[in-house]
């Protein structure tokens, strides 16, 4: 009966201890995926709002593009001057070369537009990632959660079931008098 006793107590202290470090586990793994989470806002707030022009393969294609319109405006100057043009000639290539410019830009922006999107879609893939594991993880907390109590409801109900005899009334009583008396 004694043997019971313990091993009840047992398996009292074992339910609890194995909840406490199930749930000191689930912490640290919240928090590792709250922080994932919280890097993966700030990585999508940074890369969502940066200025597409700024980028460097942006710039390149800006300066080159810039680059190509000067050559070209002092071409057509240089043969305006050499041939005797009219102005409308320069006036007409002027205008081809900010067309160029106005479509290299277009061409840059929508190519930001294309990025923002895939730079969207990971951020949202990932966020639902996230999401799918916390709420995994409250669901196995609840499961945990159960198991414990089950496992100190069953301890429990196995002490209440003990056939206490007379026999082992008195045994028990003797060993505490022996003990606190």
């Amino acid at each position: 009966m004694i043997g019971s006793l313990i091993g009840a107590g047992i398996s009292v202290a074992g339910s609890i201890f194995g909840g406490l470090k199930a749930s000191e586990a689930m912490r640290e793994a919240k928090k590792n995926i709250e922080s994932r989470k919280k890097e993966n806002q700030a990585w999508y707030d940074r890369r969502y709002n940066e200025d597409v022009t700024q980028r460097a393969d942006a710039q390149r294609i800006l300066t080159k593009t810039g680059e190509e319109i000067k050559n070209r405006n002092r071409e057509v100057a240089g043969m305006q001057a050499v041939t005797g043009g009219s102005t409308e000639s320069v006036i007409a290539a002027k205008a081809a070369n900010n067309q160029a410019l106005a479509e290299a830009t277009s061409r840059i922006a929508a190519a930001g537009d294309a990025r923002k999107d895939r730079i969207e879609e990971t951020y949202l893939k990932n966020k639902a990632g996230y999401d799918d594991a916390l709420a995994n993880m409250e669901v196995n907390k609840a499961h945990a959660v159960t198991q414990a109590i089950g496992g100190v409801s069953k301890a429990g109900a196995d002490i209440a079931g003990i056939d206490w005899s007379e026999s082992d009334k008195r045994a028990l009583k003797e060993n505490y008098d022996k003990e606190y008396n």
